[in-house]
């Protein structure tokens, strides 16, 4: 029994059906047939729980193997409450309240979207079984003999699954079944991984949790660099848990020979931001022109090295932090690994734990020195306390630290080792005073007390320092606001901020007992202002008298900002140190230091930091840059390095975006001391897929001891996962 007899009774009457019942108007209109039925299994109160919303150019009801069906052909739509269901056409069988869709099947849910030539889908638990399936659940693309699921989890069998758009240079794996959670997981059974058709790794389970970077990697970086010749270096990390990845760092140099290693990453596999860390290294037996390490000496054919890095919260207000950095010689790193060595080429092995009380710190601190080629002050370990300026009533606050460290240093070369134990307390107090709302005044006093139980010199024994400070910060806080608006620079009003201030420290004898206390803790080379206050100095052994005044100036004009309230066009900040008592070759007044900071739109910046004798108006120091960019189509920067008698450099930094995949970039830097360019790369960025960044470079340096004079590379990263 067919044709639109069938439905009187079954369907209430409704002018859009009535305007159907003539083929040639509806063919004329292109109006789609709409049905709304109410079968009702066992009586007219269940009509609503089986009603249903199915659009077709087409319908119609028929009774086959003795149950009624609704056969709704032609762009056949049937919406559900959580998803959509497309095909040619789409048959409902009302004893078993199964839809049946054939030919060209679109079946949405959520962030799934399905495709199939048949699904079957029963609507009283929300299953579905499908053959011949395409299925996209971001960032996964899946293709499978069939697949059945429900809104939970959807199960693929004999599957290909890609990484991002399908593509022969995306991350791809085959299994013989890959379970999909959407938007939370995937699994896999008997599963091949690789890129494109190549997928030699074998992976028996594997799981990857959508909400987090892609469990596998690989960094890959080729070229010819003239001391290492023809060049590979791989990076391949595979899961091995959830979190957990391991594999190898393998280099082959064709002047050198092969450098192998273990490597590995890990995370927590519920809570990423708690738990992280790396761990990578390498073996190679150098056959090739080694040269010496820093210290004069020949390098040996056994060379290695392994890095470790460890960052955990352990508890909310306990953290765990570590590094190991082991180099069997100075140059191990710069000659193979150049992208690790040149940002830190001092290697560096520490451990510490840290706890955050309510208003106080306590961590133990370890530094070691697994090398031979640095001076390092060790720690074994420290432990230290930290009280933050806390109220302690009429208007009083205070601040305090202890601290109990084991130190040694051992030299490079021949010397003796110094070591050290030392005992260590500062306690300080302040009164901040508000004379008026734009000027405070705060006095400050502290007291500082160093114990040493191992102590140099003729007297040895242990030493007690007791030292104390006197001083007061005062600031003054002005501003104005005009009502100056420019709409090419996106200026709203201008807000000028200016806060001069003033410090002042007295510590008497600083110096005292320096004959006897070892030197581990000591002043190092800067430039810039260090810390006044008798609390903040790190040379804690190498002190110097002070009686310093400090002047500084500091300057903000701000606009208007509809997205972030406010925003920076210009920061200056100037200082200098008068200096009552001083040191062999210091003068009274030391240098000014300039730090400009000019950001008046988002397409321009300019920073720069100078230093100069105000005596002479000699320019000491001179650090600036200037960055021009237009969005992501280009950038340029224009930087320099100058510190008198030391460097002179000129830098010029380049990015010019082709096309949406290609983009050009080069970098300068001119010696002016000596007349040469010390590196010039010029090269080629290609994006493939959204996936590989692949980078061609030509590098030329001039001057560099160790590095080639010429190199040419082939970098691949990940951008897509």
């Amino acid at each position: 029994m067919s044709g639109n007899s069938s439905l009187r009774g079954a369907v209430p009457s409704s002018p859009r059906l009535a305007c159907l019942h003539g083929d040639t108007f509806a063919r004329a209109v292109m109006l789609r047939f709409v049905l709304v039925l109410a079968l009702a299994l066992a009586g007219v109160g269940r009509a609503a729980e089986t009603q249903l919303d199915l659009e077709a150019l087409d319908v119609q009801i028929a009774v086959e193997g003795g149950q009624r069906v609704a056969i709704a052909k032609g762009e056949a739509r049937f919406k559900g409450r959580d998803f959509l269901l497309t095909a040619d056409e789409i048959r409902y069988l009302e004893s078993t309240e199964t839809l049946v869709a054939t030919g060209r099947v679109t079946f949405t849910r959520g962030d799934a979207r399905l495709l199939a030539e048949r699904l079957s889908y029963r609507r009283q638990d929300g299953t579905f079984t499908a053959q011949d399936i395409r299925l996209g659940i971001f960032p996964a693309f899946a293709e499978g003999e069939s697949a059945e699921g429900s809104a939970k989890e959807i199960t693929v069998r004999r599957a290909r699954v890609t990484y991002g758009e399908p593509g022969p240079w995306q991350p791809t794996l085959t299994a013989d079944l890959v379970s999909f959670a959407p938007g939370e997981r995937l699994r896999t059974e008997n599963a091949s991984a690789g890129v494109g058709r190549v997928r030699p790794i074998q992976l028996p389970k594997f799981q990857h949790d959508f909400t987090r970077p892609l469990d596998a990697s690989v960094a890959v970086d080729g070229g010819f660099r003239s001391s290492l010749g023809a060049f590979l270096d791989l990076e391949a990390l595979a899961p091995l848990a959830p979190g957990v990845r391991v594999g190898a760092d393998l280099g082959v140099y064709s002047n050198r020979g092969v450098m192998f290693g273990p490597a590995a990453s890990y995370t927590s596999a519920t809570a990423p931001e708690t738990l992280r860390g790396r761990f990578r290294s390498g073996y190679i037996n150098d056959h090739g022109d080694r040269k010496t390490d820093i210290l004069g000496h020949a390098i040996p054919e056994e060379r290695a090295y392994a890095e470790w890095q460890h960052a955990q919260s352990l508890t909310p207000d306990l953290t765990l932090n570590g590094q190991l950095m082991w180099w069997k010689d100075s140059e191990v790193v710069r000659d193979f690994r150049p992208r690790s060595f040149f940002p830190v080429q001092e290697p560096d092995t520490f451990l510490e734990s840290v706890y955050t009380g309510r208003n106080y710190f306590i961590s133990a601190f370890t530094r070691l020195q697994p090398n031979h080629f640095h001076r390092v002050q060790e720690r074994l370990p420290e432990f230290r306390f930290d009280l933050l300026p806390l109220s302690v009533g009429h208007g009083f606050y205070e601040r305090a630290s202890a601290s109990a460290a084991a130190l040694r240093e051992d030299p490079v070369g021949d010397g003796p080792s110094i070591r050290s134990l030392r005992f260590d307390a500062y306690y300080g107090l302040a009164r901040p005073i508000r004379v008026r709302e734009w000027l405070a005044i705060t006095p400050v006093a502290g007291a500082r007390v160093t114990h040493y139980t191992d102590t140099q010199g003729a007297s040895s024994g242990t030493y007690t320092r007791t030292l104390g400070e006197v001083g007061v910060d005062a600031a003054l806080r002005g501003s104005g606001s005009f009502d100056y608006k420019n709409p090419v620079w996106q200026i709203d009003g201008l807000r000028h901020l200016v806060t001069p201030r003033v410090s002042y420290r007295y510590i008497p004898e600083a110096k005292k007992g320096r004959a006897r206390i070892p030197q581990i803790d000591r002043e190092t080379f800067a430039t810039y202002l260090q810390p006044l206050g008798l609390g903040d100095v790190r040379n804690l052994d190498d002190l110097h008298g002070t009686n310093t005044l400090r002047l500084s100036l500091d300057n903000a004009v701000q606009t208007r900002d509809p997205v972030y309230g406010t925003r920076d066009l210009l920061l200056l900040n100037v200082a200098n140190d008068l200096r009552f008592h001083r040191r062999p070759g210091e003068r009274d007044v030391s240098e000014v230091h300039t730090q400009l900071a000019a950001l008046p739109a988002r397409w321009l910046q300019v920073d720069i930091y100078q230093s100069f004798a105000p005596q002479t108006l000699r320019q000491r120091e001179l650090n600036s840059g200037v960055t021009l960019r237009d969005g992501a189509a280009w950038s340029v920067r224009f930087a320099n390095n100058f510190l008198r008698g030391q460097i002179q450099d000129y830098h010029v930094d380049a990015r010019y975006r082709l096309t949406e995949r290609f983009e050009t970039l080069m970098k300068l830097q001119y010696d002016a001391r000596r007349r040469r360019f010390n590196e010039q790369v010029y090269g080629v960025s290609q994006n493939l897929n959204n996936t590989w960044l692949l980078s061609y470079t030509v590098s030329l340096f001039s001057g560099r001891r160790r590095e080639s004079s010429f190199g040419f590379n082939v970098q691949v990263d990940t951008i897509g996962f």
